[in-house]
């Protein structure tokens, strides 16, 4: 039997995971200040419920750039997943698609886009592309998810250079032998023993805005920006041509110091002022963050550490379960703050 709680749903991942891979999961950067920021950031708003409200037909259903998803909650790109279990990221994809949610592809995934397309062909799904020194190696990606049915490029820009991880120091973690990473082996000639300085000697630190605009144009998809930080930059991203800002610190992983995402989110929300969606990652754990995130103002969330746990703990069953339980979680703080839809959440739910 599964456990009944995301958070033992952890603590199970965490008893299965090798020091190395558990690490390179879970930890942050630093002092690990924004790790724990994210989870503590959505803990900080408090809920204002209305009653008296018929909640009889509660749904959790909404779109997200025009799709229709069960809830407003994605699969965030997470790397390495056959590393956590064999499923991987078909079973991941399986377990998304089964949900009726969008699965984001990792550029440092261990299986290729047309791999998770035929795990589950009917399915959204969205590919993140780091952008690469050599565009060639790009665009082949951006083919590759183009010709596999993928309906976006999710473009991460908080990553110019790797940031100073000191669990994945400590246990001097490498890509295991037994686990390709195809995007990888394609530009490296291998994945095997990678260590994260060398995946990110091939990510271009001088992308540019101006680079960006240049993307978004000849891009046959629409394109996302994640690791949006400032409201300023916000703006300059819808200005630029994207169809979509994600608010994300990369999980706590890239910057640390900055602030959980939840108190990033209110200025970006003001800043894009409705010109396109945005959504936010980081810390969201339970029904409650992503009831928080609506009464922000973001149109959905992303998970990412939960979804890897389900997967640790029971393949794309696991996953699959952890979906089930937010979900589960979300149609009741719905109910219970007199709300029938996400539509209806906006900031005077919150306290």
């Amino acid at each position: 039997m599964l456990p009944p709680t995301v958070a033992d749903i952890e603590a199970r991942a965490a008893e299965l995971l090798e020091p190395g891979p558990l690490g390179y999961y879970v930890g942050g950067a630093g002092a690990e200040r924004t790790l724990a920021d994210n989870l503590d950031a959505w803990a900080s708003h408090r809920l204002l419920p209305r009653v008296l409200v018929d909640v009889a037909d509660v749904s959790t259903t909404t779109t997200v750039l025009g799709t229709e998803v069960s809830m407003p909650v994605l699969v965030a790109p997470v790397a390495l997943q056959r590393m956590a279990h064999p499923d991987g990221e078909p079973g991941m994809a399986r377990a998304a698609d089964a949900a009726g949610t969008v699965m984001t592809l990792s550029t440092l995934a261990s299986a290729t886009p047309a791999e998770v397309a035929a795990a589950a062909p009917g399915a959204p799904r969205w590919y993140q592309l780091y952008m690469a020194r050599d565009r060639g190696v790009s665009m082949s990606l951006v083919e590759q998810a183009v010709d596999a049915g993928f309906t976006a490029i999710v473009v991460t820009v908080d990553a110019p250079v790797p940031a100073t991880r000191d669990r994945d120091l400590r246990t001097g973690f490498r890509v295991p032998d037994h686990i390709d990473m195809p995007a990888v082996t394609a530009a490296l000639g291998r994945s095997a023993g990678v260590s994260v300085a060398e995946f990110f000697s091939l990510v271009d630190p001088a992308f540019t805005w101006a680079q960006l605009e240049s993307f978004v144009a000849d891009c046959p998809l629409p394109v996302l920006v994640k690791g949006v930080h400032a409201a300023a930059d916000a703006a300059l991203a819808v200005e630029h041509g994207v169809s979509g800002v994600i608010v994300s610190n990369h999980g706590g992983r890239q910057l640390d110091g900055v602030p959980g995402t939840a108190r990033l989110l209110p200025a970006v929300v003001e800043a894009v002022d409705g010109r396109v969606e945005v959504l936010v990652d980081g810390g969201i754990r339970r029904g409650n963050d992503v009831a928080v995130a609506l009464a922000l103002g973001a149109r959905a969330v992303l998970m990412g550490r939960p979804m890897l746990w389900g997967l640790t703990v029971g393949g794309e069953a696991g996953a699959r379960h952890v979906l089930d339980l937010v979900r589960a979680e979300l149609a009741t703080t719905l109910a219970l703050l007199g709300c029938t839809s996400p539509d209806d959440v906006t900031a005077a739910y919150l306290a």
